[in-house]
């Protein structure tokens, strides 16, 4: 009998360290945010490493019905077990720009933060030039 029971949480543990399991908590975070429609978005979870209670994930974000990966981004999760799920604890940007290739930088002296992709050539608005 206590060998049943071990196997079954044993089970439910691995259960829980699943793809799918970080896409729901995932999808639970961002049902949370409002003004952002998830049932319109095919999310997919492109790589995943499991430590004990953590996992960081990368995930794909694209127009439900879009094949073409270029058209989404991606983001990258940290999420934390609590029970038998999993919680998003932080995100970052991966860098990656809309359309797949990494986001320039903008250029110094911009006026724009140091992280935003650049303009283009030509001056910034409203320096009288």
């Amino acid at each position: 009998m206590v060998a049943a029971t071990a196997l079954v949480l044993s089970g439910c543990s691995r259960a829980i360290d699943s793809k799918e399991a970080i896409r729901q908590g995932v999808l639970d975070h961002l049902a949370g945010k409002a003004g952002l429609d998830v049932k319109s978005m095919q999310v997919d979870i492109t790589s995943v490493s499991f430590r004990q209670n953590e996992a960081d994930a990368v995930v794909s974000f694209r127009p439900k019905g879009s094949s073409d990966p270029s058209t989404g981004m991606q983001m990258q999760y940290t999420l934390e077990k609590k029970g038998d799920r999993w919680v998003v604890k932080g995100k970052r940007d991966s860098g990656m720009s809309p359309h797949g290739g990494a986001a320039p930088a903008a250029p110094q002296g911009s006026g724009m933060p140091p992280d935003h992709p650049s303009m283009g050539k030509g001056t910034p608005s409203g320096s009288g030039k």
